[in-house]
């Protein structure tokens, strides 16, 4: 009986055609893992354990090292040599980064989605702003706020219709989900700003006046912008007090 030796070429294409089904798994763990840091589960600077992590989801560590190494890439995870993987400190240094850059790919989206004004994308959105001022009545969380400014925004990405655009905006999404999370929903301003802030955008789409959505998206910008790094100092305050008891006194005084 002749035995037929392998073909190269035949084990490269079996090998190309089952990377969807891994790739499918590791998105998975990525996936819920993003969840996870972004709910707190795992707080900054938490080391990822490859193993422990493997045995918690029921996959191989194959899996959870390509999903590390995604959330590395979405700025979430840090990929230490001799720690490992570890939760990413809040970005603070990337803060104006990620602002001025979602600011410049944003002012194009939303002169896209006010030329379009679309009637389905604007009802969306409009269904977004109530959903947002029922949470408001009941008593917001700031996760809650988070989603639901992303999941407006997510809305105007959406209705510029650029691929590109869209997928720029996911690779940093998750960054700004993080820094969202530190603002402070007990400030009535705040809860008042988060609905007028959307209409105002939307009052613009509706118009189909791009440079009105453009103006009023850079104010919206700015004042969350102003939140996130007013509270990412007053955290820093706190951490430098804790390691220094007079400094401690003094913060607790509000000097």
């Amino acid at each position: 009986m002749v035995q037929r030796s392998k073909d190269p070429l035949n084990e490269e294409l079996a090998a190309v055609l089952s990377m969807p089904e891994k790739r499918a798994l590791s998105d998975d763990v990525a996936s819920r893992l993003r969840a996870a840091i972004l709910s707190g589960a795992f707080a900054p600077g938490e080391r990822l354990r490859e193993e422990a992590l493997a045995r918690a989801l029921g996959v191989s560590r194959g899996p959870v090292r390509e999903a590390l190494a995604e959330l590395e890439r979405q700025g979430l995870v840090v990929l230490n040599r001799n720690r490992g993987a570890v939760v990413a400190q809040k970005p603070r240094d990337a803060l104006e980064e990620l602002y001025t850059l979602r600011l410049a790919i944003e002012d194009l989206a939303i002169r896209r989605a006010a030329e379009a004004s679309d009637p389905a994308a604007i009802a969306q959105m409009l269904a977004v702003i109530e959903a947002m001022q029922t949470a408001i009545d009941r008593g917001i969380t700031e996760q809650e706020a988070a989603e639901f400014d992303l999941g407006f925004h997510d809305l105007i990405y959406e209705a510029a219709h650029h691929r590109r655009l869209n997928d720029m905006w996911a690779n940093m999404r998750p960054q700004i989900h993080v820094l969202l999370l530190n603002r402070n929903v007990a400030d009535v301003d705040f809860r008042e700003m988060l609905v007028s802030g959307h209409q105002e955008l939307l009052d613009c789409i509706i118009r189909a006046d791009g440079d009105c959505a453009a103006v009023a998206l850079r104010d919206h910008l700015g004042v969350s912008y102003g939140r996130v790094s007013r509270s990412l100092e007053r955290q820093l305050e706190q951490q430098a007090a804790n390691a220094d008891p007079e400094k401690k006194e003094n913060v607790a005084r509000g000097r």
